[in-house]
């Protein structure tokens, strides 16, 4: 990953949004989905992922969730229908093993 910052919405499986900022996406996601991370995750089950902006400032993004968390629910969920149109969990592979057509992951 390039970026340091992130702007994250997660998804419940109810269909809750929740809008928020961090420096470690990977992180922070496990957590929602672990239901470590406190209030969120605690009361929903989050079970997608499915819009993720980087940013090299952090300024950046926090200024970008202030705006998202500004919109109605119906702009955020163009916003997630023009970018991920199947609500794919983004993070659903993160963290997994890839291979090049051809090659074996348990060679490696």
């Amino acid at each position: 990953m390039d970026h340091q910052y992130w702007t994250y919405i997660v998804a419940s499986l109810s269909g809750t949004l929740y809008i928020g900022m961090t420096n470690n996406i990977e992180r922070r996601i496990w957590e929602y989905k672990n239901g470590i991370f406190e209030g969120f995750a605690r009361g929903c089950s989050a079970g997608v992922s499915p819009a993720v902006q980087g940013f090299d400032q952090v300024l950046d993004a926090m200024a970008r969730e202030k705006q998202l968390k500004g919109w109605r629910q119906s702009k955020k969920i163009a916003l997630i229908q023009s970018r991920n149109p199947q609500w794919q969990d983004l993070a659903e592979k993160w963290g997994c093993q890839m291979a090049f057509p051809g090659e074996s992951i348990t060679g490696r």
